[in-house]
Formats: structure tokens, C-alpha cells, sequence
């Protein structure tokens, strides 16, 4: 008679009792009376979401499900995710068309749940023109840790409603949403990475967003175009969770990604309003903005809030590229005058260029109502043909500046004394008129950056640049590295704008 090894026992064991690390499989010729292994898989992910355990990966083979899935269970810390992905070199498609949406439904939903992954999965085709309906893609709520969405597609999620009561108050849909809803629980240490979120209509909401008791996140190297209405979000102060304290997005990164052709202009809620934004942080705080590139949308980063007595704050948006945008490039302070302030937030080493294409009058960098303690530093300014570059909407308070603005290069073709600085109260055109009006930009200068090719958005530095170690690191939070990751400090020498010549 032999003896089983320990080794051999362990792994009869394992396999008969289901431990972790166990793979699981669905084909679209599966059964879910099958068990679930390569050569017989189960036929629907529900019904995976419904047997995986922690430890576990699911492998979706490629090919059309008509479902939609709401996970399970947890994984943990000691066992590891669970991972329900697309099996590789295949694409897994979710797909929604023959669904209605039942309130705010989504495709995919994990609702207090822990170490979760979600990768490579095609989500896509849900559709509603009831005002009380909300359609999402990918939407995570509640409570939970650990949760990762990694290199999926969602596209055409689609609120069509018709109707408003006011700008902005039309229906709701969302691309990927996360929502932390519970007053002592926070949704952390949240992973977007890598996501294509595109041809969204989504009504007064957003294309990919947190909002809420949401901390310690990171929303990194996704793909967001072609959307009616704001590309990403942090948000806070919307009553998501019911504990005003933690009811504020923060702690997160948004990091390298890639936002173009977003516009409300023609979205119901909106009409011809031209409101969206590429970034926008709506009441968030402790938010690092960074090596992200915005074009063609309507602002370029947004660093506001919308509600009274409450504040975006400790923003940071550095070594950003931002361009073609059809308002703003930046813009910060709150969102009305009775309506939120912007404080202790640094815009910093951005390129801005060619923005406000509409002619809204918001030029480049626009500073709306109720900031202070900010800062605006080492950015390349290049204003289009009305040559506009700042406008600020409220009266500054001479003693408490809205920003602190020094260490700019500005520029447009029609040269400084053309350049315009709108002021609440009076507008001054030419360059030093500004700087003597204001006691803004004592080191910044009125010079052509000397771009490689702008007209093909090639926003490099000629080697005869003024912009050129023309920067300073005092005070500053520059960051180690520019937009495609080069050095920033060399020889303590720092280059204005989002590039750091080679």
C-alpha cells in the first residue's frame, strides 16, 4: 500500500474543498450546472459572482452576456481577491440592450464588498428616457477596501431624458460610479486604472466619479472622451453619506489620464450651456492632480464647490497639459457667490493653450468666488486670439488675495501690450498695466514659450526657451517628475510649464 506524501494529501484536499486560489470558468456554451472548471465552464458570471469565493479569479471566455451581475462576495486580506476577468486575449462583453434600469441600477455592482477586481471587460448598452431611472456601467457603493476596476470598456450608458427644471437638473446616468454611502465606513484604497469610458449621455451626472465617504484612491491612466457631461469627478457635500464629517471624496490621486470631447452643449439638462469639465473636484480635499492631458472639452480643470459654506481644499494640479478647451483651462473658486469657496489649492507647472475657443470670456485661468490661500505658479500661458488670460468674477480682498500668482510665462500672438486681465471691477489691457494694477507676477514674463509644434500639439520646449529653469521650487510642491515622467529638478533648476527639457 503507498503512503500519500503531505504535499499530494494538501493538494487533494485543496482541490476537493475549494480553497483559495481556485480558478473558475464561463463560456457563452457553458451550463451552470457544470462545474465551472476550463473544459466545463458555468454559462452566466452571475452565477460565478454567486459560487466565487475569496482567492478565487474567474475567467469570462470571450463573447456576448446579457446580464447584469451583482457581486457576491468578499475576498480578504489572508486569501486574496476575487477577480472576475475577461480570459486573456478574449473580450467579455456585458451588454445591457434588452434591460430597463429599475431607480439607479448598474451592469456591474459591488455594494459592500472587499477585495474585488474587475478587468478587461467590454460594459456597455444601457439605456433609459425616464427622469427617475439612473443607468450606470460599473457601480460600487457602500462600504468595503480593496477594490480594483482595471482596463475595461464602458460606453453608450445613456440617460436621454428630455426635460429640466434648471441647468443641471435633468437625469442621471454614470459611466463608472463609486459612491460611499455608509457614515462610518469608508470606501478606501480604490483602484481605477486604466478604463476606456466613452459615448456616455449622462444627464447632470457624470462620466466616471467618487463621491462621499471615498478615501485613498487612485484614478490613473483612463481614457474618458466623447461624454455630454463631466469627464471626472471628486465630489463632496452631496449628502451621499448621511454624516456631513466624512461626506467628502479625499486622500486620492488623479494621475495620467487622457480626457477629450467632453461637452454639455446639446445635453437636455443643459441646453446650450457649455459646463463640463475634464477634471473637476466639487468639494473634494487633499486631491493630487498630475500628468493628466485635457483637450476639447469645455473646462479644463475645475477646482470649485457648489455648496454653501463648504469648500474644495489642499488641491493640488501639477504638470498638467491642457488645450482647445471651449471655456476655461482653470478655473477655481466657488461655484457662486452664495455657493461653496476654493482654498489652500495650487495650480502649478500646467500648460495652458488656446483655450476659451468659444469666446465665453473665461479665458484661461478663471477665479470665480469666495478663494483664498492658493497659488498659481510656473505655468505656460499661451492665450488664443482674444489674448485673454485672467478673469476674476468676484472683488478681491486686497489683504487676503484670491491666489498668489508669480513665476508665469504668458504669451499670445498679438503681443503684451494686446494681452487682456479681466477684473471684477475693471478689465486692463497690456501686460504691465496688469502688473502694476494688481502686484501680481513680480517674476513672470510676456515672452513666446518657443513650443516644438504647437499646430501639432507638440507642446515640448526649444532649446532657446524662455520658459527654461525660469521656475522656482520655493514653497512649491513641483513633484518629481514632469508629464511623461522625466525629471523635474535638475541641478535645482525648474522649467515653467509641463514639460522639463531633456
Amino acid at each position: 500500500m503507498k503512503v500519500l506524501s503531505l504535499l499530494t494529501l494538501f493538494v487533494c484536499v485543496s482541490v476537493a474543498f475549494g480553497q483559495p486560489n481556485s480558478s473558475f470558468y464561463v463560456s457563452t456554451t457553458g451550463n451552470d450546472s457544470n462545474p465551472g472548471t476550463q473544459t466545463a465552464p458555468w454559462r452566466t458570471i452571475q452565477h460565478a459572482a454567486n459560487t466565487a469565493h475569496a482567492g478565487s479569479t474567474v475567467n469570462v471566455r470571450g463573447g456576448i452576456y446579457e446580464e447584469l451581475v451583482s457581486i457576491s462576495a468578499s475576498g480578504n486580506a489572508t486569501d486574496g481577491f476575487i477577480t472576475f476577468r475577461s480570459y486573456p486575449g478574449e473580450t467579455a462583453i456585458l451588454d445591457a440592450e434588452h434591460f430597463a434600469p429599475d431607480a439607479r441600477s448598474a451592469i456591474l455592482t459591488i455594494h459592500n464588498k472587499s477585495y474585488v477586481r474587475i478587468e478587461g471587460f467590454e460594459i456597455r448598452n444601457f439605456r433609459t428616457a425616464e427622469h427617475r431611472l439612473a443607468p450606470l456601467g460599473i457601480s460600487v457603493m457602500g462600504a468595503g477596501s480593496h477594490i480594483e476596476l482595471l482596463k475595461n470598456n464602458v460606453h453608450n450608458i445613456e440617460q436621454t431624458f428630455e426635460g429640466r427644471d434648471a441647468p443641471g437638473s435633468g437625469g442621471n446616468g454614470f459611466g463608472i460610479a463609486v459612491y460611499g454611502t455608509d457614515a462610518k465606513t469608508p470606501i478606501t484604497d480604490l483602484i481605477i486604472d486604466g478604463n476606456e469610458v466613452h459615448h456616455l449621455q449622462t444627464g447632470s451626472s457624470e462620466s466616471l466619479v467618487v463621491n462621499g465617504n471615498v478615501t485613498n484612491f487612485r484614478i490613473t491612466h483612463n481614457v474618458v472622451h466623447d461624454n455630454n457631461n463631466i469627464g471626472i469627478d471628486v465630489i463632496g457635500f452631496e449628502r451621499t453619506a448621511p454624516d456631513p464629517a466624512v461626506d467628502q471624496a479625499r486622500d486620492g490621486v488623479v494621475s495620467g489620464n487622457l480626457v477629450y470631447n467632453i461637452t454639455s452643449r446639446g445635453n437636455p439638462a443643459y441646453g446650450n450651456d457649455e459646463n463640463s469639465d475634464g477634471i473637476y473636484v466639487d468639494g473634494g480635499t487633499r486631491i493630487l492632480i498630475e500628468q493628466n492631458v485635457m483637450h476639447d472639452v469645455d473646462f479644463g480643470i475645475e477646482l470649485a464647490s457648489e455648496h454653501k459654506d463648504r469648500a474644495t481644499s489642499y488641491i493640488t494640479a501639477r504638470n498638467n497639459l491642457v488645450y482647445h478647451c471651449h471655456t476655461a483651462g482653470v478655473s477655481i473658486g466657488g461655484y457662486a457667490p452664495e455657493r461653496g469657496h476654493t482654498d489652500h489649492s495650487t495650480v502649478v507647472n500646467n500648460t495652458l493653450y488656446d483655450n476659451d475657443t468659444s469666446g465665453t470670456g473665461s479665458g484661461e485661468f478663471q477665479m470665480q468666488w469666495n478663494m483664498a490661500d492658493n497659488v498659481f505658479a510656473n505655468n505656460i500661458v499661451y492665450a488664443g486670439p482674444r489674448c485673454l488670460f485672467t478673469v476674476i468674477k468676484s472683488q478681491v480682498d486686497k489683504n487676503r488675495p484670491p491666489a498668489v500668482i508669480d513665476h508665469n510665462l504668458y504669451y499670445c500672438a498679438s503681443g503684451a501690450k494686446a494681452s487682456t486681465w479681466a477684473g471684477a471691477s475693471a478689465t486692463v489691457t497690456g501686460f504691465d498695466k496688469y502688473l502694476e494694477s494688481t502686484g501680481n507676477d513680480h517674476h513672470s514674463r510676456f515672452l513666446d514659450p518657443h513650443f516644438v509644434d504647437a499646430a501639432a500639439h507638440d507642446f515640448h520646449l526649444q532649446s532657446d526657451s524662455p520658459a527654461i529653469a525660469a521656475g522656482t521650487t520655493d514653497g512649491v510642491p513641483v513633484g518629481e517628475l514632469d508629464l511623461e515622467g522625466s525629471p523635474r529638478v535638475k541641478s535645482g533648476n525648474i522649467d515653467v510649464g509641463c514639460y522639463q527639457r531633456k
